[in-house]
């Protein structure tokens, strides 16, 4: 990285800047506008006009604000009749109508916020904003899917998130600014980087790696496959001795979801405590994994009515979800994984030649986004199975037809689908 940087400041005071091809030399020019490494605090609004991308955006985001306007009368409604029929609806039910109604409140604000801020070219701010949308789209798909089910507005909110994402790619004003010198020096960091086999960590040393989508999604599947097996050899020598039961997560593959979502997020919490005592790492390893047990068993159920782990009538066991011995493996892990593991691991992913590693990554994300979206349609329609829904479409033909009941009880051998559990209006 420092030898990327000194190459580029003796080239740059010689009057050369790097060409996009690392061969082609250009003359800088003295007026300081041109000059990549200028900032200019004027260049987030206040000089020139907002580009019409922007403007654009700025527009769907109010096109997008009144199109939510009727779902708000709709929510409101549901809780109305939600409260007003107290026996037919559960009190977790009236809770999540509640706060779904006020996250649709929230960002409606949040959307003309966003386009307010998009429309007179404030970079940061909308960045922030759009930030806080993605969390409250995401808090409403959660409530959605606890609600309905798998329905045409989940897609929505899924689109949402995309089209989320695709913005904050677009308005970071770092990337604006910089986009050609960091895309130029970036591949120079890269092969450098790849041949040292330090690809992939924190340079500014605040954290051991960095959080970015292409170290996260490998710390995701390789967890996955590690946690499936861990579970599945566990269970077939302690917890039932000879018997070999399929403890995978999703349709296809020896994935655990929830091993890579609970890594994930031990590796975003503790890439900071890299340093720290191993007291702390265990204790906040333990809390977060915890929490995260208890927080997936009880999404499962109230989405689906799906009870994949009973821990009553253990030691220390919190409604079942979690307990003081799964807590204290979680804090080992935490400890294992930010101490030991996560250097193996990321000398494992850079292993994969730095010159295919973004078109591996591309693949292997589709593949796994496909196979975690039809295992949640498959979940979904087995619910709608055994809670007497005969299927009426298509989509829950095909369902019933290659992944009937007794296909989804013999792949998720340890989950069982309980639909009075639920918190489903229908």
């Amino acid at each position: 990285m420092e030898r990327c940087h000194r190459r580029y400041e003796h080239r740059r005071e010689e009057g050369i800047a790097i060409a996009p091809s690392l061969h082609t030399p250009v003359v800088f020019l003295p007026d300081e506008a041109t000059d990549p490494l200028h900032h200019d605090p004027r260049s987030e609004g206040e000089r020139g006009k907002t580009p019409l991308g922007f403007k654009v955006m700025a527009v769907l985001c109010f096109v997008g604000s009144l199109l939510l306007v009727p779902s708000i009368v709709m929510l409101l409604l549901g809780v109305g009749d939600a409260f007003s029929k107290s026996g037919d609806f559960s009190i977790m039910t009236r809770v999540i109508y509640v706060i779904m109604a006020v996250g649709s409140f929230v960002a409606v604000i949040t959307f003309v916020v966003l386009g307010v801020m998009l429309f007179r070219f404030r970079r940061r701010a909308a960045r922030h904003t759009a930030e806080t949308l993605m969390v409250l789209v995401l808090v409403e798909l959660l409530c959605d899917l606890m609600l309905y089910g798998l329905t045409v507005d989940a897609a929505a909110f899924v689109l949402a998130e995309i089209v989320l994402i695709a913005t904050l790619t677009y308005i970071d004003p770092t990337l604006s600014q910089e986009r050609h010198l960091q895309r130029t020096l970036r591949d120079m960091e890269v092969r450098e980087e790849a041949e040292e086999g330090t690809l992939g960590l924190d340079k500014t040393g605040k954290g051991f790696i960095e959080l970015d989508f292409f170290n996260l999604f490998w710390i995701f599947v390789i967890c996955a496959f590690v946690g499936d097996m861990v579970e599945s050899v566990y269970h077939v020598l302690v917890v039932d001795p000879g018997h070999w039961q399929d403890r995978a997560g999703v349709l296809y593959g020896p994935f655990s979801p929830i091993y890579g979502f609970g890594a994930v997020l031990m590796t975003i919490a503790l890439n900071r405590f890299h340093n720290a005592h191993i007291i702390v790492t265990f204790l906040v390893s333990a809390v977060i994994g915890g929490a995260f047990e208890y927080f997936t068993s009880w999404f499962m159920q109230f989405a689906f009515g799906a009870v994949a782990w009973d821990y009553s009538g253990t030691f220390g066991n919190i409604g079942g979800r979690t307990n003081v011995f799964f807590m204290s493996m979680w804090g080992l892990l935490g400890v294992a994984w930010i101490k030991l593991l996560l250097p193996f691991m990321l000398r494992l992913v850079n292993l994969i030649p730095w010159k295919w590693r973004y078109t591996v990554t591309t693949v292997a994300a589709a593949l796994m986004i496909v196979d975690g979206a039809m295992t949640l349609l498959a979940l979904d329609f087995w619910y709608e199975r055994l809670a007497g829904h005969r299927p009426d479409n298509a989509l829950a033909e095909f369902f019933a037809r290659h992944y009937d009941n007794a296909w989804m009880a013999d792949r998720f051998q340890s989950m069982s689908i309980i639909p009075d559990s639920s918190t489903r209006t229908r």
